[in-house]
């Protein structure tokens, strides 16, 4: 049996490859997939090179293996059906609906524990928002906003957009978010934002200043957060944020050059920089909380919000190269793409 693959070859360039199908270890299932979610962040970054590549791809996920050097497969978020089990596996898996966090490709097979059964009437497409629900939850986490704080929001990417959602319903003041693109902006507000601006304004920081101010005679925020993965948008978020206040940074820059003005307030206003990952927890939360509980989470919150109005275009697998071309030169005309899958198996 032969399956597809899609290869990071190169900058720029990627490929979708027939290649046999291994055969399956006892105990293991055959998936199909039926849809892959394509990271804007983690995987563009890959894309267009600007990845570190002597970094493991990740150390927790046991089927994103090896280095981010290319060629190499890549991917986290995968919604398909069980169609087969090998020697030893349970028959009772066939036909279930499952998230893997696995790269894109048609078929694998994997150990049933390393799947995520979906909850009942929950779309597929929902389902592929995990990664990013979990990371927001995450994001919350490590932010601790508090009731009557200011927040404000840099980057309405897909993770951003989730992250609005959460924090709109928490007992803040004020919720403001910035983008570059209308179309995320537009999302941003129907997401609960309270005002959403354009942070390549000449005038942005006096802007903000003066939406804080409703609240804060300095016009500055008791919480700012990064996750547009611009390094321009750190220092915008360190201008605006008051005495004491908190910045949380959940962009990965890659290989991106940074530059910050730490001369200026920064040091006097007892700024605290946040460094916040999805891939572990807070020492501080570890005593009560597992990965496995956060997750949990992040399905509820997925069957609250239903993401899957976030996506914009449905990609045949075998035309995923182009997707690739339009998230990199086309950023303002979409919010999430998604791979489909041949349904014949």
């Amino acid at each position: 049996m032969q399956r597809l693959s899609l290869y990071f070859t190169a900058p720029s360039q990627v490929e979708v490859r027939s290649e046999p199908l291994p055969a399956g270890k006892p105990d293991q299932v055959l998936v199909a997939a039926r849809f892959s979610a394509i990271s804007a962040g983690t995987e563009m970054l890959i894309y267009r090179g600007q990845a570190p590549e002597d970094m493991a791809a990740d150390a927790t996920i046991d089927d994103l293996t090896g280095s981010l050097a290319f060629p190499l497969k890549y991917g986290y978020s995968l919604a398909g059906q069980v169609i087969d089990v090998a020697d030893k596996g349970s028959r009772a898996w066939i036909g279930r609906w499952v998230f893997a966090f696995h790269p894109h490709e048609s078929h694998f097979w994997v150990n049933p524990a390393s799947l995520h059964p979906l909850p009942p009437d929950l779309p597929p497409e929902d389902a592929l928002f995990l990664p990013n629900m979990e990371t927001a939850v995450n994001f919350l986490q490590d932010a601790e906003p508090l009731i009557g704080e200011q927040v404000v929001v840099f980057g309405q990417g897909v993770v951003g957009l989730l992250t609005t959602g959460l924090l709109a319903r928490t007992p803040l003041a004020q919720l403001l978010t910035l983008d570059r693109y209308p179309l995320r902006r537009e999302m941003s507000l129907a997401w609960g934002a309270d005002a959403s601006l354009d942070p390549t304004e000449p005038d942005i920081l006096a802007r903000l200043q003066e939406a804080l101010r409703d609240h804060d005679p300095a016009g500055r925020a008791d919480l700012s957060m990064e996750l547009s993965g611009a390094p321009d948008a750190l220092q915008q978020a360190i201008d605006i944020t008051g005495f004491a206040g908190r910045i949380l940074i959940g962009s990965w820059y890659g290989r991106k050059p940074m530059r910050l003005n730490l001369g200026s307030d920064f040091h006097r206003n007892r700024i605290r920089l946040i460094s916040s990952q999805v891939s572990t927890l807070a020492p501080r939360l570890r005593g009560r909380w597992s990965k496995a509980r956060r997750l949990r989470i992040a399905w509820d919150w997925l069957a609250r919000l239903h993401p899957a109005e976030l996506i914009t275009h449905r990609v045949a697998f075998d035309q995923a190269p182009q997707a690739y071309a339009l998230l990199h030169t086309q950023p303002q005309e979409h919010l999430q793409i998604i791979l489909q899958y041949p349904t014949k198996d």
